[in-house]
C-alpha cells in the first residue's frame, strides 16, 4: 500500500473510532434495537410528543450507525482495489482505489463532526456574546474583528445572523455585542468557541507602531424553547431600559427601547436592543437569560461529571483559548488542541472549521494537549 493510501486509511480509522466513542458504540446498538421495537408499538402515538422524541432518536442513531458501517465497507473494498491493482501492475485500478479512499477520508471527517453534535441542545440556534477586555480602543477594535469573524463563519454555513445587542466602542470597535445565529446545529458547532481570544499585532492606533496584545471574550449559549424548563423569580431581576447605540435602524438613539436584565443571584446580565418595541426587547432578553441559566446548568453537570471545561474567567493573560498573531509573523494557535493556521486573514474571514472540529473531538476523548502559547 502506497504511503498516501495508508494516510487516507489512517484518517478514516481515526474518524470512525471517534464516532464510535462518541456514540458509545455497543450501547448505541442496544439502544437502537430498543427504539426499533418501541416504534412498532401502536400505542406509542397515544403520546405524540414522546413518540416524536423516540422516532427522532431512532433516526439519529440509525443514520450514524449506518454511516459508520457504509464507510467501513467501502474502505475495505477500496483497499482490495488498490492491492489488486498493485499486485497486477494495473495503475488505473490502483488509482481508482486510492481516489475512493481519499473521498472516504473526507466523508469520514465530515461525518465525524456531525456525530460529535449529539448534545442535548446541539441542534438549537445559538446566542454568541462578545465582550472587549481591558485596553480601551485596542480591545474594542479586536472585539469587532471577532464579531465579523463569527458573522462570516455563520454566513458561509448558510446560517442566518441577527444582531441582538450592540454597544459601540468609545472611538472604534465595540464594547460588546450579541449575535443570534440561526441554523441546524448552530449551538453544537459554536459551543467550543467560549473563552478568551488574544490578538497580537502592530497597533493601527499607535503612532509609534508598537506591538500590542489585546483580549476579548466570547460566550456561547443555546437558544432554548418551552421544552426546557427554567424557573426565574421576577423578584430576582433588575430591569433597566436605555437608548440603543451603534449600528441599527432608525430607532437607535431615539427611544429608551433597549432592555437590560440583571439576574441578581448569579450576576448574569443580558440585553436586547434589536426591536423598536421595548416589550419585544424585554421578551428577547428574558429568553436570553433563560438560555444563559440553562447553559450554566449544563456546565455544572459537566463539572460534576468530571469534565474540565471552564474558560469563562478573567479576560486576560493565562485564560485565553486561542491566540491570533499578525506581527511579526502570522499564526493562529488554539491553546487547547494545538491546531494552528498560518493564514490568520482566512481565519478572521471565517475559516474556523478545523479549530471547531478539533475542539469538539477533544470534548469526546478528554485528551489534554500541552500547548505553548505563541509570542
Amino acid at each position: 500500500m502506497r504511503a498516501e493510501g495508508q494516510a487516507h486509511i489512517d484518517r478514516i480509522d481515526a474518524a470512525l473510532a471517534l464516532v464510535r466513542q462518541s456514540l458509545d458504540w455497543d450501547r448505541a446498538l442496544r439502544r437502537l434495537e430498543e427504539l426499533d421495537a418501541r416504534v412498532q408499538d401502536p400505542k406509542l402515538w397515544d403520546d405524540p410528543k414522546q413518540a416524536q422524541a423516540i422516532t427522532q432518536e431512532q433516526k439519529r442513531l440509525e443514520s450514524a450507525i449506518t454511516t459508520v458501517r457504509e464507510i467501513e465497507s467501502e474502505k475495505n473494498d477500496a483497499i482490495e482495489f488498490v492491492e489488486m491493482g498493485e499486485a497486477e501492475g494495473d495503475s488505473d485500478v490502483a488509482d481508482e482505489g486510492l481516489a475512493t479512499l481519499e473521498r472516504l477520508a473526507a466523508r469520514a471527517d465530515a461525518d465525524k463532526v456531525q456525530a460529535l453534535l449529539s448534545g442535548e441542545a446541539d441542534s438549537n440556534d445559538t446566542y454568541l456574546e462578545i465582550h472587549a477586555g481591558a485596553g480601551g480602543t485596542e480591545s474594542q477594535d479586536w472585539a469587532e474583528m471577532l464579531l465579523r469573524m463569527y458573522a462570516r463563519w455563520a454566513e458561509r454555513r448558510g446560517f442566518k445572523v441577527d444582531t441582538v445587542e450592540y454597544q459601540a466602542g468609545d472611538q472604534a470597535g465595540i464594547k460588546s455585542a450579541t449575535l443570534q445565529i440561526k441554523g441546524e446545529n448552530a449551538y453544537g458547532y459554536t459551543k467550543t468557541e467560549s473563552g478568551v481570544h488574544r490578538l497580537v499585532r502592530i497597533s493601527p492606533y499607535d503612532s509609534s507602531a508598537r506591538r500590542h496584545t489585546s483580549f476579548s471574550s466570547v460566550w456561547v449559549y443555546p437558544v432554548i424553547d418551552d421544552d426546557f424548563e427554567i424557573e426565574i423569580n421576577e423578584s430576582d431581576l433588575k430591569i433597566d431600559t436605555y437608548r440603543a447605540s451603534g449600528a441599527g435602524g432608525q430607532h437607535v438613539n431615539t427611544t429608551d427601547s433597549a432592555v437590560r436584565i440583571t439576574h441578581q443571584p448569579t450576576g448574569i446580565v443580558v440585553a436586547s436592543q434589536n426591536d423598536r418595541s421595548q416589550h419585544k426587547n424585554r421578551a428577547t432578553a428574558m429568553n436570553m437569560l433563560k438560555a444563559r441559566l440553562y447553559e450554566r446548568e449544563m456546565a455544572a453537570r459537566e463539572e460534576a461529571a468530571g469534565t474540565e471545561y471552564d474558560s469563562k474567567t478573567d479576560i486576560g493573560w493565562g485564560h485565553q483559548i486561542r491566540s491570533y498573531v499578525l506581527q511579526p509573523y502570522q499564526m493562529v494557535k488554539d491553546l487547547r488542541t494545538g491546531v494552528t493556521s498560518t493564514s490568520p486573514d482566512a481565519v478572521l474571514d471565517g475559516s474556523l472549521d478545523d479549530f471547531i472540529s478539533a475542539a469538539l473531538a477533544q470534548r469526546v476523548t478528554g485528551e489534554a494537549v500541552e500547548v505553548e502559547d505563541v509570542e
